[in-house]
């Protein structure tokens, strides 16, 4: 469809369709009148122009079309438009918000509006548009690559999101029309996404809004019980509140400072989220309002906070200095509890005014106040945040798993520490060691070894508190550990681990299925490097396998038996091909496969009987898990006689080094110091204690059980020998736990 539309005078905008054409226009006009003055205030009159040539070409686009509230669609688009007009957006992002629908819901294309508006509006649209459903399985992965998309896009383009978040708002403003379920899952999605990205960004009364507006909409009878008790409990702390705000508005200009004092009450849902959080009733929480303080300059919010805590007594560990360390989205500002009049907290921030407009603004903050240079610091970390979703896009498998990290990284909470040559690190508040070691390079992150918190050596899981100071400790030869993905906090941290893990595993899968497809091969008398391509042709149509490295993979990963493939393979070869090894079955040797150790992903050594070099060794190929290592007599193998097909000879590497965790029983008499004798026993051969545990047996003996790393059956031998001369040990052998 092409929309004929007449182009339009400067001036203000006006409806487009006539009074009798039944659309009712008379509904628009004050909207009209609103959006009008919004726009006189900072645009120029041939930039007016143009954006009223785009409202009246939204207009005959969506002619016809209502929403469900019954209001012309056109209305939708005005609202959001009008939004960004607010924060002084630039003409073509009010081009792209009057348009945002149009590629959804009618046939206009990119193209045609690149045409008529230009190049950027239509990316700007585009990013904003959702993609074809039809292409996903299900709602949710739909969902998710649309978020994916839009994200990817506000990358590239911050007015992306910002046209997103004030579409977002209006339809939670409008959302009564709708079904009761569909309300659920808005206001579920507008509090894990929406929201989160408002706050983000800095745009704080917008991301207040949000949350009002979903928790209204999620929990209906919930914010109708809070919002009657908050109320009610209006009149009985009004005393209060009176007695505070006539209190500060004195106290200030006594010691000469000028400032704006507010009183707020506080939004239901933050008080919602502290009474689950906490576990509070309502009447527990006290600090239902808040006080904003707003001075000329920075100095004078310092003095401000000394004057207040002459007048009320600070309480301990509640004051923040967000001034001298921003959080991630610019915000600014000095917030300390009071207790004030008859014991009730008191909470007060104080900011000056640029940082205000930062507060209440966020990032469109860049549009609305272009002269301040306290934009800069905000403009650089959201750039920063910006480009690391790009770079999550490049780690990430699929759109599920894109959404899940960010997620993550959009929890408002945050830990700050301080590197060794000071520099400040924001974290998601629970972070660990890892997560610094990956914020601060990738390289850091996959070769770290231990890390000393407040000069103190700490393990790697630990968790990082406000204030630590942190040194990560690296390895050349490290690599990323799976265990790390239990405990890091960051999607950063997240995405890298588990891309290096899942690089790993591919080549090493890779490699291993190579060595036991050509095994195979060799038994029916074929070579895998002289198969014909029409023979790999042939199989992968016939398999559905994308590629032969991916067939490798499977293989090495148990996902596919080898034999299977290599007789598959066989049919697409022709006899006397060149692909024949001229080897006769019978006479093929049986290389056995050679272990290095605990080296990789696709090859493993059990845990339940924990091999060591010079232990008979038996593999095993289980799905999903690759290559396993068991000793010969292992009790897990004895069970799996029906799997023989699936078991692989192998071999120890003959110059082998490392070390591998071996575990013993050491049953000792109940004697003072014997554990200490033991200890001291094993590092004198020269061996780690990784764990030690312990099970009574009576009440003059005890069962010690400890992992140890040895380096072969050699070293563990040296070891039995020295500890049997300990003379409380009554019996000592080798270990295997049943329950593994």
């Amino acid at each position: 469809m092409t929309a004929s539309v007449p182009t339009p005078v400067a001036g203000p905008i006006g409806p487009a369709v006539p009074l009798d054409s039944g659309v009712a226009p008379v509904d628009l006009a004050e909207d009209l009148e609103r959006f009008n003055a919004r726009l006189a205030t900072y645009l120029k009159p041939e930039d007016i122009a143009r954006v009223g040539a785009a409202y009246v070409y939204a207009e005959a686009a969506h002619r016809g079309q209502m929403r469900f509230s019954g209001a012309p669609y056109i209305s939708h688009p005005l609202a959001v438009a009008e939004t960004l007009a607010g924060w002084h957006l630039d003409p073509h992002a009010l081009i792209a918000a009057l348009l945002h629908d149009v590629m959804e819901d009618t046939a206009i294309t990119k193209e045609q509006i690149a045409e008529r508006f230009g190049k950027v509006a239509a990316e700007l649209v585009d990013g904003v548009s959702k993609l074809d459903r039809i292409e996903h399985q299900t709602f949710a992965e739909a969902q998710a690559e649309n978020f994916r998309k839009m994200l990817l896009a506000m990358a590239r383009d911050v007015r992306v999101i910002l046209i997103k978040l004030a579409d977002r708002l209006h339809n939670m403003q409008t959302l009564d029309v709708l079904r009761a379920e569909k309300q659920l899952r808005i206001a579920r999605e507008t509090l894990d996404i929406y929201a989160p990205i408002a706050n983000r960004l800095g745009l704080n009364a917008l991301y207040r809004e949000l949350q009002e507006l979903a928790f209204r909409h999620a929990h209906p009878l919930r914010y109708g019980i809070l919002a009657k008790a908050v109320k009610s409990a209006r009149g009985n702390r009004r005393e209060v509140v009176g007695k505070v705000l006539e209190a500060i508005r004195k106290a200030l200009p006594g010691a000469g400072i000028e400032a704006e004092v507010k009183g707020r009450e506080k939004h239901l849902y933050g008080i919602y989220r502290k009474m689950r959080e906490k576990h509070l009733s309502f009447s527990q929480v006290l600090d239902i309002y808040g006080f904003r303080i707003i001075v000329k300059d920075r100095p004078t919010c310092y003095l401000a906070l000394g004057a207040l805590h002459a007048l009320y007594q600070p309480v301990p560990g509640k004051i923040k200095d967000y001034i001298a360390i921003p959080k991630a989205n610019g915000y600014q500002s000095l917030h300390t509890t009071l207790i004030g009049p008859f014991g009730t907290p008191v909470e007060i921030q104080i900011r000056d005014t640029d940082m205000h407009h930062v507060a209440e603004s966020g990032v469109a903050s860049h549009w609305l106040y272009k002269d301040e240079s306290a934009l800069d610091q905000l403009q650089k970390k959201t750039h920063k945040w910006l480009q690391s979703l790009v770079e999550l896009q490049s780690t990430t498998g699929d759109s599920s798993e894109f959404l899940e990290h960010v997620k993550v990284d959009l929890f408002p909470s945050e830990v700050y520490v301080f590197s060794p040559k000071g520099k400040i690190f924001a974290l998601p508040r629970g972070a660990t060691p890892v997560d610094l070691a990956y914020a601060v390079h990738t390289d850091i992150g996959d070769r770290c070894i231990a890390c000393r918190i407040n000069f103190e050596t700490m393990p790697l899981r630990t968790e990082l508190r406000n204030g630590d100071r942190v040194e990560i400790i690296t390895s050349p030869n490290a690599a990323p550990n799976p265990a790390w993905l239990g405990y890091v906090k960051s999607a950063r941290a997240r995405s890298k681990i588990r891309h290096f893990l899942n690089t790993q595993q591919n080549a090493e899968s890779t490699a291993l299925g190579e060595r036991l497809l050509a095994d195979a091969l060799r038994d029916i008398g074929l070579a895998l490097a002289k198969l014909p391509a029409q023979a790999w042709e042939r199989f992968k149509k016939a398999s559905g396998a994308r590629s032969e490295r991916s067939v490798l993979a499977d293989i090495g990963l148990g996902k596919r038996l080898p034999a299977i493939v290599a007789r598959l393979l066989a049919d697409g070869v022709e006899p006397g091909a060149a692909g024949v090894a001229g080897v006769a079955p019978e006479n093929r040797a049986h290389p056995a496969i050679l272990i290095h150790g605990a080296e990789g992903v696709a090859v493993r050594l059990g845990t339940c009987c924990r091999p060591i070099p010079g232990d008979p060794i038996v593999g095993l190929i289980r799905k999903g898990q690759g290559l396993v290592v068991h000793t010969h007599d292992c009790q897990s193998i004895a069970k799996l006689r029906s799997e023989r097909a699936n078991w692989i000879d192998v071999e120890w590497e003959p110059d082998i080094t490392g070390l591998f965790e071996a575990s013993i029983r050491v049953v000792v008499k109940n004697v003072r110091g014997v554990l200490a004798r033991l200890a001291a026993e094993i590092a004198e051969t020269g061996s780690n204690i990784v764990n030690i545990s312990m099970d009574e047996d009576s009440g003059d003996a005890t069962t010690l059980f400890f992992t140890l790393q040895v380096t072969d059956r050699i070293h563990l031998a040296r070891i039995l020998r020295a500890l049997r001369r300990v003379p409380e040990v009554v019996r000592i052998t080798r270990y295997v736990d049943p329950k593994r």
